[in-house]
């Protein structure tokens, strides 16, 4: 982004900042980093600030002949499930993208701890599948086993795999986004690690898109019901959008493979939520505002800003009595921190192309969509009914009852006798407070009625996910970028 073009969404980020007092949003985003080094698996790294955690799943992949130890938890359990996994990737990467230069300071840090410090399962289980061949690993370890402490899992870490004869489009293009979204992170600080991910993100791509299916049906008895896949044409769209912008030499190519399908994948349907499950919305702003030839796609886009703007024709949203978007009583922050991070993407897209969003007779101006982005992220950080903060160890009053299974057992360092699995759901069921402060997590949020049950067997709306956090680190480095700008 130019510096003019900043300037520009900044100042209509300070018109917005008049509605309410504004937050720490440095120390928000800080927190929010911070939570994904309690979500490591395998070794951990030097520099682990989260000290309660230790090193977990250093076998991952072995049953299988592989290595697959590192990467991330996805929530509260001890699993790593590979499509929202591979969503988070994709979504830290575009915030590094898109916002990056407004968190200077903390960029190195923000990839050597995200990025490296064991490395992120997705990426290596690309280059692993690249070893093994036709095949790519989907998930490691299984929902089902128990509430053990990380350091203490003794269960089957199960690799279930992705195959032609066992087909998964979904997981595998999801993975390819994330890599070709990574290759464009490190392009200048690391070429050889960026030419070797967008490397792998072609071969799983063109593996995801010549053997078609759901992994929901190839592994259905392990991803369901926890991460059911509806579709598989998003995450083809999705990719090969992904991969248009990080392969220059090849962006024709891509840019022809979405001409060609996108029909057929969904591209021209209107849809209105965007998710680890679903980035048809995502994919259509992402187009119209990066390809040339694709303006056709800002209708469609449109549509969906004009139906979360309250007052605007098209309006269709709900949002509970206390302004905070509400789509389902299951994790429904996820929903709200994505929508925010794409209102202010294109916000960004429209004050650098001088453009506005037409709502019937009206006509949607970028600090629209960020003073909106705003009220959801300040609703999250503790404006709003019931004054509390859902993201953890934010602000005086915050959830301490957090569906997670290492935030609530006492920590190895303090407890260094094994926790088996069976005496871990004591601690899940147990009223006292969480033993070890999970910084930076941001729960499953309130019910429409801006409700909140501070307890872990609600896991609706205590339990934490990276899915949840990585649009949000992106948010909130916009918001903590405008403020530092505007600051004497």
């Amino acid at each position: 982004m130019s510096r003019a073009c900043l300037l520009l969404v900044v100042a209509a980020v300070c018109l917005a900042g008049r509605e309410a007092a504004a937050f720490n949003y440095a120390d928000a985003l800080d927190k929010a980093i911070l939570f994904f080094e309690a979500q490591r698996s395998g070794k951990l790294p030097p520099g682990q600030r989260v000290a309660w955690r230790a090193d977990s799943g250093l076998s991952d992949g072995s049953a299988d002949g592989v290595d697959l130890a590192g990467g991330y938890y996805d929530a509260g359990d001890n699993v790593k499930f590979g499509l929202p996994m591979a969503f988070t990737v994709t979504m830290l990467s575009w915030s590094v993208i898109e916002f990056g230069d407004m968190m200077p300071a903390r960029r190195s840090s923000f990839l050597g701890g995200i990025f490296g410090g064991g490395g992120v399962a997705q990426l290596d289980n690309a280059r692993a599948a690249r070893a093994v061949g036709r095949r790519l690993p989907a998930q490691g370890g299984d929902g089902d086993a128990g509430h053990p402490r990380p350091e203490d899992m003794d269960t089957p870490r199960s690799v279930y795999k992705v195959t032609p004869q066992s087909p998964g489009s979904d997981v595998a293009g999801e993975t390819a986004a994330a890599l070709a979204a990574a290759s464009i992170v490190f392009r200048v600080s690391d070429p050889s690690y960026s030419a070797k991910l967008l490397d792998a993100a072609q071969l799983v791509f063109d593996f995801a898109d010549k053997y078609r299916g759901s992994y929901s049906d190839s592994l259905s008895s392990v991803v369901c019901p926890f991460y059911c896949s509806h579709s598989y044409h998003d995450e083809l769209l999705w990719a090969a959008s992904w991969l248009h912008l990080a392969s220059p030499e090849k962006k024709d190519v891509y840019l022809s493979y979405i001409g060609s399908n996108g029909h057929a994948l969904g591209a021209e349907q209107d849809d209105f939520t965007f998710s680890w499950d679903d980035k048809r919305v995502a994919t259509k702003g992402f187009l119209q505002s990066r390809a040339d030839g694709l303006q056709l796609y800002k209708a469609h886009t449109d549509n969906y800003i004009c139906s979360l703007v309250p007052g605007a024709n098209g309006f269709q949203s709900q949002y509970t009595p206390g302004g905070l978007l509400f789509k389902e009583g299951d994790s429904n922050m996820q929903y709200v921190t994505s929508t925010a991070f794409l209102l202010l993407t294109y916000a960004k897209y429209l004050s650098s192309s001088a453009a506005t969003v037409s709502c019937g007779s009206t006509a949607v101006s970028p600090s629209t969509l960020i003073s909106l982005a705003k009220k959801q992220v300040d609703y999250i950080l503790g404006a709003n009914p019931a004054g509390m903060s859902y993201m953890v160890g934010f602000g005086a009053r915050y959830p301490r009852h957090v569906h997670h299974r290492g935030a609530s057992m006492p920590s190895v360092r303090d407890h260094p006798a094994r926790i088996g699995c069976d005496e871990g759901f004591r601690y899940l069921h147990s009223p006292e407070p969480d033993r070890n402060l999970l910084a930076g997590a941001v729960v499953g949020g309130p019910d429409a009625g801006d409700a909140f049950a501070d307890g872990r067997d609600n896991y609706a709306q205590a339990e934490p996910s990276t899915y949840t956090n990585a649009p949000l680190v992106g948010a909130l480095a916009f918001f903590a970028g405008a403020h530092k700008i505007f600051t004497p």
